[in-house]
């Protein structure tokens, strides 16, 4: 996620820390971190880490997930990545 001003910046970690306490208590969240890069403060970064696809896919459907998502789009210029390991 990518913020333009210092008061994208604020909103987008207030969204983005409310979604990380929730998510954490997600069924089957082994990990949820927000990240701000030491080398460009403009950047940061959601870390997820999943036990299965379907927990996943429920993660999309909770009404946390689902209000809170659209607030990091609008704070910020967003891209999603997956990975597996």
């Amino acid at each position: 996620m990518i913020v333009e001003t210092e008061e994208n910046a604020k909103k987008l970690k207030e969204a983005a820390l409310e979604l990380v306490a929730f998510s954490l208590k997600d069924k089957g969240c082994i990990d949820y971190d927000l990240y701000r890069s030491k080398s460009n403060n403009d950047r940061y970064m959601i870390v997820e880490t999943w036990e299965s696809e379907e927990a996943l896919k429920a993660h999309t459907e909770t009404e946390h997930y689902k209000r809170l998502s659209p607030e990091l789009n609008k704070y910020s210029n967003l891209t999603v990545e997956k990975f597996d390991f």
